[in-house]
Protein backbone atom coordinates (compact mmCIF):
# COMPACT_ATOMS: atom_id res chain seq x y z
CA UNK A 1 0.00 0.00 0.00
CA UNK A 2 1.14 3.59 -0.83
CA UNK A 3 2.33 5.34 1.93
CA UNK A 4 2.36 9.72 1.56
CA UNK A 5 4.45 11.80 3.78
CA UNK A 6 3.87 15.81 3.42
CA UNK A 7 6.86 18.39 4.30
CA UNK A 8 7.49 22.07 3.63
CA UNK A 9 5.28 23.51 6.15
CA UNK A 10 5.84 26.36 8.14
CA UNK A 11 5.25 30.38 9.36
CA UNK A 12 5.30 33.27 6.66
CA UNK A 13 4.27 36.36 5.90
CA UNK A 14 2.29 37.33 3.89
CA UNK A 15 2.85 37.48 -0.10
CA UNK A 16 5.74 35.25 0.69
CA UNK A 17 5.70 31.59 -0.70
CA UNK A 18 6.33 27.90 0.15
CA UNK A 19 6.77 24.96 -1.82
CA UNK A 20 5.66 21.64 -0.40
CA UNK A 21 6.38 18.07 -0.86
CA UNK A 22 4.72 15.04 -0.67
CA UNK A 23 6.64 11.94 -1.34
CA UNK A 24 5.44 8.19 -1.68
CA UNK A 25 6.53 5.06 -0.74
CA UNK A 26 5.00 1.59 -1.48
CA UNK A 27 2.79 2.00 -4.55
CA UNK A 28 4.01 3.17 -8.14
CA UNK A 29 3.92 6.74 -8.53
CA UNK A 30 3.86 7.12 -11.65
CA UNK A 31 0.76 5.62 -11.88
CA UNK A 32 -0.91 7.34 -8.98
CA UNK A 33 -2.90 10.70 -9.66
CA UNK A 34 -2.08 12.78 -6.79
CA UNK A 35 -4.05 15.99 -5.03
CA UNK A 36 -3.59 18.34 -2.51
CA UNK A 37 -5.92 19.27 0.47
CA UNK A 38 -6.32 21.74 2.95
CA UNK A 39 -7.94 21.86 6.40
CA UNK A 40 -8.33 25.65 7.84
CA UNK A 41 -9.01 25.86 12.02
CA UNK A 42 -13.05 24.61 12.23
CA UNK A 43 -13.43 24.45 8.86
CA UNK A 44 -14.03 21.27 6.31
CA UNK A 45 -11.92 19.42 3.98
CA UNK A 46 -10.95 21.49 0.91
CA UNK A 47 -9.92 20.25 -2.26
CA UNK A 48 -7.28 22.95 -3.86
CA UNK A 49 -5.34 21.33 -6.52
CA UNK A 50 -4.47 18.10 -8.40
CA UNK A 51 -2.34 16.77 -11.51
CA UNK A 52 -3.17 13.30 -13.26
CA UNK A 53 -0.95 10.69 -14.09
CA UNK A 54 -1.79 11.06 -17.36
CA UNK A 55 -1.30 13.73 -19.62
CA UNK A 56 -0.03 16.43 -16.96
CA UNK A 57 -3.98 17.23 -16.51
CA UNK A 58 -4.33 19.59 -13.36
CA UNK A 59 -7.03 21.03 -11.65
CA UNK A 60 -6.91 24.08 -9.22
CA UNK A 61 -9.39 25.71 -6.67
CA UNK A 62 -10.84 29.29 -7.87
CA UNK A 63 -9.00 30.82 -4.48
CA UNK A 64 -5.96 29.14 -5.29
CA UNK A 65 -5.24 30.11 -9.23
CA UNK A 66 -2.31 31.96 -10.09
CA UNK A 67 -1.01 31.36 -7.25
CA UNK A 68 -0.52 27.87 -6.58
CA UNK A 69 1.12 25.61 -8.71
CA UNK A 70 1.13 21.76 -8.77
CA UNK A 71 3.72 19.56 -10.51
CA UNK A 72 5.42 16.08 -9.74
CA UNK A 73 9.09 14.54 -10.43
CA UNK A 74 8.09 10.85 -11.00
CA UNK A 75 11.87 10.28 -10.89
CA UNK A 76 11.56 11.11 -7.26
CA UNK A 77 8.33 9.76 -6.41
CA UNK A 78 7.04 13.26 -5.32
CA UNK A 79 4.69 15.92 -5.58
CA UNK A 80 4.90 19.91 -5.20
CA UNK A 81 2.53 22.78 -4.50
CA UNK A 82 4.32 25.91 -5.15
CA UNK A 83 2.28 28.50 -3.43
CA UNK A 84 3.05 31.83 -3.89
CA UNK A 85 1.50 35.41 -2.92
CA UNK A 86 0.59 33.44 0.47
CA UNK A 87 -2.50 34.79 2.21
CA UNK A 88 -3.57 34.68 5.69
CA UNK A 89 -6.80 32.78 4.40
CA UNK A 90 -4.50 29.89 3.26
CA UNK A 91 -3.58 29.01 6.57
CA UNK A 92 -4.45 25.36 6.84
CA UNK A 93 -2.79 22.12 7.40
CA UNK A 94 -2.18 20.97 3.98
CA UNK A 95 -2.33 17.30 2.81
CA UNK A 96 -1.52 15.59 -0.09
CA UNK A 97 -3.52 12.25 -0.97
CA UNK A 98 -3.46 9.18 -3.90
CA UNK A 99 -6.01 8.21 -6.34
CA UNK A 100 -5.70 5.59 -8.83
CA UNK A 101 -7.87 7.02 -11.43
CA UNK A 102 -7.52 9.98 -13.88
CA UNK A 103 -10.77 11.44 -12.83
CA UNK A 104 -8.48 14.03 -10.85
CA UNK A 105 -11.78 16.58 -9.69
CA UNK A 106 -13.35 13.59 -7.82
CA UNK A 107 -12.62 13.89 -4.15
CA UNK A 108 -14.17 10.25 -3.34
CA UNK A 109 -11.53 8.77 -5.77
CA UNK A 110 -8.53 9.49 -2.70
CA UNK A 111 -7.82 6.73 -1.07
CA UNK A 112 -4.48 7.45 0.11
CA UNK A 113 -3.74 10.64 2.39
CA UNK A 114 -0.85 11.55 4.27
CA UNK A 115 -0.19 13.20 7.50
CA UNK A 116 -0.46 16.84 6.92
CA UNK A 117 2.08 19.78 7.30
CA UNK A 118 0.51 23.10 8.89
CA UNK A 119 1.02 26.64 6.65
CA UNK A 120 0.74 29.42 8.62
CA UNK A 121 0.31 32.98 7.19
CA UNK A 122 0.67 35.80 8.77
CA UNK A 123 -0.12 39.18 8.26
Amino acid sequence: QVQLVESGGGVVQAGDSLKLSCTASGGTFSSLSMGWFRRAPDQGREFIAAISYSRGATFYKDSVKGRFTISRDNAKDTVYLQMDSLRPEDTAVYYCAASQSTFIGNVALYKTWGQGTQVTVSS
